[in-house]
């Protein structure tokens, strides 16, 4: 099944609405007026306006529509769905309170990536991820385990120069310490990705 239908959305021609009423059992759906729009970020705020994540127009809209959340800041664009036009939202609340972990991220390839900005750890290069690789500090052939502390993003010059070496050992020196995915890392990178978007200042205390 498209994954696009398994959101509950689908695209269909953004010119005017559909003036008939939703049929029982239909669903309203969201027909997305360009992709670059769909995919564009969404600061996610707990209930608390405690700012917790970022995610993507089209999540945050599916989350409006299952009214999950409700938007707290909109841009210009809109998309629209069966019934009626939605603003697209740059902030959204949650309803109802998340509880967050202190770890609040899966160690995975993407956060990896995420976490060290899609910037090679030892050149210091940022490239899109697939130009980048993951690169164990401390080799595994050593002992070296895959963890947030032993995991760093690292292009493919610099993992061929460094071998199943330490970085001393191969003359190289790490831009950063690696450290676990907290929610300060999450807060560091929403500001990142929200530099550009003066509604978000207010909830990441600039």
């Amino acid at each position: 099944m498209d994954n696009r239908l398994k959101t509950g959305l689908r695209p269909r021609p953004a010119v005017g609405l559909n003036s008939g009423t939703l049929e029982p059992g239909q669903k309203q759906t969201v027909a997305p007026r360009s992709p670059s729009v769909m995919q564009a970020p969404v600061l996610v705020l707990n209930a608390t306006f405690e700012p917790i994540n970022v995610t993507a127009v089209r999540r945050a809209l599916v989350l409006m529509l299952k009214g999950v959340a409700q938007a707290e800041e909109t841009n210009h664009t809109k998309v629209h769905t069966t019934s009626k036009a939605i603003q697209v939202p740059s902030v959204i609340r949650l309803l109802s309170y998340r509880h967050i972990p202190q770890q609040s991220r899966a160690l995975s390839r993407k956060n990896i990536l995420l976490r060290d900005r899609n910037t090679c750890q030892f050149c210091g290069v940022a490239l899109p991820a697939s130009e980048l690789t993951l690169d164990h500090v401390m080799p595994r052939s050593r002992g070296g385990r895959s963890s947030w502390e032993n995991l760093v993003a690292c292009c493919y010059g610099c993992n061929n120069r460094k071998g199943d070496r330490t970085p001393e050992e191969a003359g190289l020196r790490l831009q950063r310490r690696p450290r676990p995915f907290t929610l300060h890392t999450s807060r560091q990178l929403m500001r990142l990705i929200g530099h550009r978007d003066e509604k978000w200042r207010k909830y990441l205390f600039y």
